[in-house]
């Protein structure tokens, strides 16, 4: 783990809600004394340079019952060798707040990320995904709450509220708190104002993120990560444009506006490659056109998540982020390694044969993202990597953990909100797809549901290898 010098970006105001009334009453006991600014708490640069990560213990049970669940004495131990990386912590709905049949609850996972730091820094890596309308434009991972002002309320009060509480109670204050906000959100509102719950949605999906910004900012040591999708998705140069547009006026918008912001995370919502080795050019002319005119790429000039989060720094600074702000990239699905991944670049002088022999991404379409058949476990969780300053990468992270569905291949009756997509039924040929079959594997439950197949397969295609 790197232990370079590490930079404070900054000050955040800790408001303490339980003591609020009694700060208030002496103050005006003490007529005499002025006025001074909340107690501050200076933030890292970089909060996972000097730190430990949280290990989920619900999941790593799952990763250990998987494990010996398969006959392959190979795939089990590669299996029990990533049992003990750090996974984020969703609060999908408010429920999860509390605790569910299947996972604990925020205030135990807390006490757990306490209990892991013995005293030292600890990240503790946690989702916040409930948005009034989530997910506008697919089913899958649609939530509780409706795109209205009663759901808006309830977001607030039911859902950011709570976790802002919890958050601020002094005996967490020790831990540094990565939250990674509204996954598959803000992109939307780019790429899909053509859909009518799209644009409903819009104005809660600004109003709720500037919320959580604030509320959360206000707890004090917790650093926000916005979602900026991944490069097979808003690589464009009008969505990168228009991302960047989009994020910096909600950023602005909101209460403490670049200071309650780390940086942005990448590829949550997605499975695209961390980076495509024999594709590192674009502009390259092969046969009867560039690369990135083939029909895989689709003119989009970033062909990787290393390129996005390069471009997408730059397009940040310009919009007047602070030149602190550092990018995450979630790596837990993203390896592509196993039998068919390519060993060199094509020979052929044919444009898309060259492409479609090179690309270590196996998919049937970039914008297949449930379940993808062939995916990999990718890099494991690594502060600062190294090789991509242009990046300004903070770490690769597992925001996803490996193992947990995309969302099921069938309708299944649920009270979390959860519909079909028919992007996860292998049966279904897609329009938005160019006509190809979705590749997502069969037999799926329910998106954050453990899907043991999924597991086995991102295990064995992991790359680098696990073993």
């Amino acid at each position: 783990m790197s232990t370079a010098p590490r930079r404070q970006r900054g000050t955040s105001p800790r408001r303490s809600r339980t003591l609020a009334a009694a700060a208030v009453g002496a103050l005006l006991a003490a007529p005499a004394l002025v006025a001074t600014s909340a107690p501050a708490v200076a933030l890292e640069d970089n909060p996972f340079v000097g730190a430990g990560q949280y290990v989920n213990p619900d999941w790593s049970a799952s990763v250990e019952a998987a494990a010996a669940q398969v006959s392959d004495p190979g795939l089990a131990a590669d299996m029990l060798a990533v049992a003990d990386e750090p996974t984020s912590v969703w609060m999908d709905r408010i429920a999860a707040i509390e605790g569910t049949e299947r996972q604990h609850g925020l205030e135990w996972h807390l006490d757990q990320a306490v209990a892991q730091s013995g005293g030292s820094p600890l990240v503790f890596n946690v989702v916040i995904y409930d948005l009034p309308g989530r997910d506008c434009h697919a089913l899958a991972s649609n939530g509780e709450l409706p795109a209205t002002a009663a759901g808006m309320e309830r977001y607030k009060t039911e859902y950011i509220d709570p976790i802002a509480e919890l958050l601020d109670r002094p005996e967490y204050e020790n831990l540094r708190i990565v939250a990674t906000i509204e996954p598959d959100s803000l992109p939307n509102l780019v790429t899909n104002q053509s859909d009518a719950d799209c644009v409903t949605a819009a104005p809660y999906y600004r109003e709720g993120v500037q919320y959580a910004l604030s509320e959360l900012y206000e707890v004090g040591n917790v650093y926000s990560y916005l979602d900026a999708a991944h490069s097979g998705w808003l690589g464009w140069p009008d969505n990168s444009s228009g991302s960047a547009q989009e994020f910096a006026n909600v950023i602005e918008g909101s209460t403490y506006g670049w200071s309650a912001v780390s940086g942005f995370v990448t590829n949550t919502a997605n499975t695209t490659p961390l980076e495509e080795p024999y594709l590192t050019n674009p502009d390259l002319q092969v046969g009867s056109g560039q690369v990135k005119s083939a029909g895989w790429f689709e003119w989009n000039p970033d062909f990787d998540e290393v390129d996005w989060t390069a471009h997408l720094y730059d397009l940040m600074i310009a919009q007047g982020a602070p030149s602190s702000i550092g990018m995450l990239i979630d790596t837990s699905r993203n390896g592509w390694g196993g039998p068919n991944r390519p060993t060199a670049v094509s020979t052929s002088t044919d444009l898309n044969t060259y492409v479609n022999e090179s690309r270590v991404d196996r998919r049937n379409h970039r914008g297949a993202w449930c379940n993808p058949e062939g995916a990999g476990i990718g890099e494991r969780p690594t502060v600062t990597p190294s090789g991509h300053p242009e990046s300004h990468l903070d770490a690769y992270v597992w925001v996803k953990p490996p193992g947990e569905s995309d969302g099921s291949s069938v309708e299944i009756p649920n009270d979390e909100g959860k519909r079909l997509d028919r992007m996860c039924d292998p049966t279904y040929q897609s329009s938005e797809l160019g006509g190809n079959y979705t590749g997502a594997l069969a037999d799926a439950p329910l998106s954050g549901h453990w899907f043991q197949a999924q597991f086995e397969m991102l295990v064995a295609n992991a790359h680098p290898a696990i073993g």
